[in-house]
C-alpha cells in the first residue's frame, strides 16, 4: 500500500502527527518531554513524515519539542508550522488579536527556524487571516522567504473562500488546514470543492473530534478547568447524548473492519479525497500506534457509500467552537 499523498506538489505520509498538546494536554497536564521525543521518533520509524506545529502552541515550546525530536532525521521529514497570532517574538507571551504584517512575519520565521533547529520550514501556514493585512502582502512576504530558502511551501488555516482564491492567485497555495471530521463536516460544502478546483491539499485538524470519535468521551464525561471542550456546546451533557450516535456508528464499523473507532474515523476522512491528510494529535504512544493503523483500513466503493450515508444521517448538535474562537474562522482579508 502506498502510504504517501500529495498536498499540492508536497509529498507527505498519508497520516501526520499534530504536536499541539506536547507541551500541555487538553486536560492541562504537562507531558514528559522525553516521552514526546519517543513518540515523534516512533512515528518516524513507522513511516510518518509529516509533523504539524505552530508558534502559538506553547507558545513557542511545542516548536522546541518538535525540533529536538526530529533533529536526528530532520532531512527525511516535512515540518509544518504557523504564524499569525499575536505572540511576543522574544518571550512567547500571547497578546490580543492577530499579526500578519510582513516585517513581523519575517521576524517570526527567524524565531521558528531557531526553535525547530532547522534552516527551512517545509510548509508555513497563516494560522488565521489578519483582517488588517491584505493577503497579497502576506503572500509577498512568504515569496521573499521562499527566495531566501527559508520557506518551501505555504498554506492558510480556516480562511474565507475569497481570501483563499486571492492568496492562490498571488502565490500558489500548497495546503489548507481547517477542522474536519465526522463531528464537523463544514468544509464539505465549499472549502473542499474549491481546493479540488485549485489543486490545493487539505489537512484536517481535530480529525478525531478532540477525542470524541475515539469513544473516550461519553455522557458521564466532565472536563477539567482550562480544557476547551468544557466550553464547546457540542459537548454539553444533552448534546453529547445525541452526538454519541456517531460513536455508535464508528464502533459498529470498527467491529466490521476489525479496527478501532479512531482508525475508522481517520480512514473515512482519507477516503473522501486522495489529497486529504489528517493530523491527529496525541501525547500517548498507544494512541499514536492506533492512529497509524488507519492506513490499513480499506473501504470498497459500496462501503464508502453506505458509511457516508450513515454519517450524513446524524445531525450533530452544538457548535464546534466557543464564539470567541469561532469569530476568527472564515475571515476575509482586506483588499489592498
Amino acid at each position: 500500500m502506498d502510504d504517501r499523498r500529495l498536498l499540492g506538489k508536497l509529498q507527505v505520509s498519508s497520516v501526520g502527527l499534530g504536536v499541539q498538546n506536547m507541551s500541555r494536554t487538553y486536560q492541562t497536564t504537562i507531558p514528559t518531554r522525553t516521552e514526546m521525543h519517543r513518540i515523534i521518533r516512533t512515528a518516524f520509524d513507522r513511516g510518518m513524515t509529516f509533523y504539524d506545529a505552530a508558534e502559538a502552541y506553547g507558545p513557542h515550546e511545542v516548536e522546541r519539542i518538535l525540533g529536538e525530536g526530529v533533529a536526528p532525521f530532520r532531512n527525511e521529514v516535512v515540518i509544518a508550522t504557523k504564524f499569525g497570532w499575536n505572540i511576543d517574538l522574544e518571550t512567547g507571551a500571547r497578546g490580543p488579536g492577530l499579526i500578519s504584517r510582513p516585517a513581523h512575519l519575517k521576524l517570526a520565521v527567524e524565531g521558528m527556524l531557531k526553535r525547530l533547529r532547522t534552516d527551512r520550514i517545509d510548509l508555513l501556514y497563516q494560522h488565521r487571516v489578519d483582517p488588517q493585512v491584505p493577503i497579497e502582502d502576506v503572500a509577498g512576504a512568504i515569496q521573499d522567504l521562499m527566495a531566501e530558502g527559508k520557506v518551501l511551501h505555504w498554506g492558510l488555516c480556516e480562511m474565507g473562500l475569497k481570501t483563499l482564491r486571492r492568496a492562490h492567485a498571488a502565490l500558489p497555495v500548497t495546503a489548507v488546514q481547517s477542522e474536519y471530521s465526522m463531528l464537523w463536516r463544514g468544509p464539505e460544502q465549499e472549502v473542499l470543492p474549491l481546493c479540488a478546483q485549485l489543486g490545493i491539499g487539505f489537512v484536517p485538524w481535530s480529525p478525531l473530534g478532540v477525542g470524541f470519535l475515539t469513544g473516550a468521551i461519553d455522557g458521564r464525561t466532565r472536563f477539567a478547568e482550562g480544557d476547551i471542550r468544557a466550553i464547546e456546546t457540542r459537548f454539553t451533557p444533552q448534546n453529547i447524548e445525541h452526538n454519541l450516535a456517531l460513536v455508535k456508528l464508528l464502533t459498529a464499523w470498527a467491529t466490521r473492519k476489525q479496527a478501532t473507532p479512531a482508525r475508522i474515523a481517520l480512514a473515512w476522512l482519507m477516503a473522501q479525497r486522495p489529497w486529504i491528510v489528517p493530523i491527529p494529535g496525541t501525547t500517548q504512544m498507544a494512541h499514536l500506534l492506533d492512529n497509524l493503523g488507519a492506513r490499513d483500513v480499506i473501504f470498497s466503493p459500496d462501503d464508502l457509500q453506505e458509511l457516508n450515508a450513515a454519517v450524513a444521517a446524524v445531525a450533530v448538535q452544538g457548535e464546534r467552537l466557543p464564539p470567541a474562537v469561532q469569530v476568527y474562522s472564515g475571515v476575509e482579508a482586506p483588499l489592498r
